[in-house]
């Protein structure tokens, strides 16, 4: 440990004690490591003086969570200073353990690589080809401390990779020395009755086999990576499939074991008592909610995280459908969340909701009291039409994070601390909600029509201005609340004076909307660069040295020799020095056609069944076939044939013998390219 960063740990121990002792919100600079607050944290609605030292929570319990979904260390270390100016207390990795390297190690979210290959654990030690180092992890938690921010991590216990040849012998070991005993029992039958408790903590889940996390040797492997998250800077931890992790008195498997994972997984951690921990535990038949809060510390709210999907998108704010936790008597320790990565991709939200909606959704439930509001920040420049944006793993996602409304009513959320909340539909009209935090502040939600101003609130008498666009006044005057202007459909107003504090707007930079992310091989593609609110923005192609652009200039992207990839990196500060990052990936896109009847042939090893499939897909209808695919016309003995009928765009092919579990097939991940009267072998 250096000695400024142990100077920087002292003054940072010193403001939270401060902070518990006279309040609840922490000023942390965004510049350096001094720290130079106020004891006067509140102005008026007309302040202009500008500062970089961002309010965060104490605690997490306090604040907002950012989930910076499949973004890499480095992307996230060097996007620190927009999450701190964005008013998140907290930022949650995906998975960093050792996992699966899928399709040949494919950094596509999906297509070319997935997501969900961080989810396959190979071993329990930091680091993976998807997100990076052990090294570049503390480097990023040593960066978040910088800003005030403090690190979840996401940890996976309850299952590994499919793929078990890969699970690492050192984990093998810990889990008693083979596969089976690494197991449950249970573990060769699959999980369709979520009410059977035994089932459900022991039996495997979509085809991932299921630890046996009652073990001592595992549990004993397994608070050892924890702790080791731990001296990196990690200060806290979302356990992935909570629920499929027995409580004590569930039952399970007469091996000699107990069930005692929870127990000693809070408890005999490293800084146990100062820990953020929350177990995902959606909803739905026999989840034992609140047991798992109090075994855990807290859970996910799932069912009114769709309650507030629903009531946004059906223009129905009713306070009943807004103010109901939906966690019967359980306590209200909670993560909420307007989406989460499971319902945006597995429930097909990402065309359901637009990101406008997910922000109206956000704004609810962060002014609200209660639960630690979790942002899920989704790909970037992915749409109703675009479920993947960008496609890539490792980069930033969406601008939604910083966006102006959340930036408002996630600094809302860290004044109002210790207030009292209620809820009321304005002018009794249910396609808008106000959310009211005492006599201090206000956040109103409207969905439909414009809103007419003249309602009744519990706001002190002042004049406030609207912290979303900085601009429109509100006068609250004997319990009315008016303004010359009504308040728009599908917007947020946020209204609060006192802990109010001024910051510079973030620099921004990007690239233009209609941006293409694919280059065709040998092919160059000219780039839109944008930037606002700042006089320095920079940008280098492939590791070459920055170059200064203004707004609306353009650049020529290429992929270089050797590689499948151009990394366009944009940098830019604003009049304070705060610094903003974004990292735009292009990848190399091959095209071809086939027409309809192209023939391929492919000889199968001894080993194989006589029955052999073709299944063929391509990007823009990913799985035209369900698994197997089509049955393929034995031409001799271990050499068959498949004729396309119909005319395709780059079309892939696998083959294989029908196996369900897709053991016997060739290639093992992205399928092959296809060429007419070609004869494929297994090499």
């Amino acid at each position: 440990m250096k000695d400024g960063d142990y100077l920087f740990k002292r003054i940072l121990s010193g403001l939270l004690v401060s902070a518990m002792l006279t309040g609840s919100v922490v000023y942390l600079t965004g510049c350096s490591n001094s720290q130079n607050g106020s004891d006067d944290n509140t102005s008026t609605n007309t302040s202009t003086n500008t500062s970089t030292e961002y309010a965060h929570a104490d605690k997490i319990d306090n604040g907002t969570i950012l989930q910076c979904f499949s973004w890499d260390f480095n992307t996230i270390k060097e996007s620190m200073a927009d999450i701190a100016a964005s008013g998140y207390t907290a930022l949650q990795t995906s998975p960093i353990n050792a996992c699966l390297e899928g399709e040949n190690g494919g950094m596509q979210l999906y297509g070319d690589g997935k997501w969900y290959y961080h989810y396959q654990p190979t071993d329990f030690k930091i680091g993976n080809y998807q997100l990076g180092t052990r090294d570049e992890f503390k480097a990023m938690c040593d960066e978040a401390e910088k800003y005030g921010i403090k690190v979840i991590v996401d940890v996976i216990a309850n299952h590994t990779t499919p793929t078990t040849s890969a699970v690492s012998q050192d984990l093998i070991d810990a889990g008693g020395g083979s596969l089976d005993t690494l197991y449950h029992k249970n573990n060769a039958y699959d999980l369709n009755d979520f009410s059977n408790r035994l089932a459900c903590t022991t039996y495997k889940m979509g085809g991932l086999p299921d630890i046996n996390t009652e073990r001592t040797s595992f549990q004993d492997y397994f608070i050892e990576y924890l702790n080791d998250c731990v001296a990196c800077g990690a200060d806290g931890f979302r356990y992935d499939t909570a629920k499929h992790i027995g409580l004590p008195d569930d039952p399970k498997e007469d091996d000699g074991f107990t069930n005692n994972f929870w127990q000693r997984v809070i408890t005999e951690v490293n800084n146990a008592d100062n820990l953020f921990i929350y177990g995902e535990v959606l909803q739905g038949n026999n989840e034992r909610i609140a047991d798992y809060i109090e075994a855990i510390g807290h859970t996910t709210a799932s069912t009114y995280g769709s309650k507030i999907r629903g009531a946004i998108t059906n223009n129905i704010l009713s306070k009943g459908t807004v103010s109901d936790y939906w966690l019967g008597d359980a306590p209200l320790n909670m993560v909420t969340w307007v989406e989460s990565h499971d319902n945006y991709i597995n429930d097909g939200n990402w065309y359901s909701m637009t990101k406008e909606q997910v922000l109206l959704g956000w704004a609810i439930i962060t002014a609200r009291k209660d639960g630690t509001p979790l942002f899920f920040d989704r790909p970037y420049y992915s749409s109703v039409e675009n479920e993947w944006g960008m496609n890539r793993i490792g980069t930033e996602g969406d601008d939604m994070y910083k966006d102006k409304s959340v930036k408002a009513v996630n600094f809302f959320r860290t004044a109002m601390i210790g207030e009292d909340e209620n809820i009321v539909n304005p002018n009794s009209d249910s396609t808008a909600v106000m959310i009211e935090r005492g006599t201090k502040g206000a956040v109103i939600v409207n969905t439909k029509d414009a809103l007419k101003t003249g309602f009744e609130t519990n706001l002190a008498d002042g004049t406030y201005v609207n912290r979303v666009d900085g601009k429109t006044e509100y006068t609250v005057k004997n319990g009315k609340l008016t303004s010359d202007a009504d308040i728009p459909a599908n917007s947020v107003v946020v209204l609060y004076n006192d802990g109010y504090k001024e910051y510079e707007a973030a620099a921004e930079v990007g690239v233009a909307e209609d941006t293409v992310f694919n280059i065709q091989s040998g092919k160059t593609a000219t780039v839109t660069l944008t930037c606002a609110n700042t006089d320095n923005a920079e940008y280098a192609l492939n590791g070459a040295a920055a170059v200064s652009y203004k707004n609306g200039e353009t650049v020529t992207v290429s992929v270089p020799s050797g590689s499948d990839i151009a990394i366009l990196e944009l940098t830019a500060k604003n009049s304070k020095g705060v610094k903003t990052y974004e990292r735009v990936v292009f990848a190399t896109e091959v095209k071809y056609s086939i027409s309809s009847g192209t023939k391929v042939y492919f000889e199968k090893p001894d080993s194989w069944g006589d029955q052999i499939f073709a299944y063929v897909y391509n990007d823009e209808l990913y799985e035209n076939e369900t698994w197997p695919g089509i049955e393929m016309t034995k031409e001799s003995d271990g050499k068959y044939s498949y004729t396309f009928e119909d005319d395709w765009e780059t079309p892939y092919i696998i083959f294989n013998d029908g196996d369900e579990d897709g053991s016997q097939q060739y290639p093992a991940d992205k399928g092959l390219i296809v060429e007419d009267g070609k004869t494929y072998t297994i090499e």
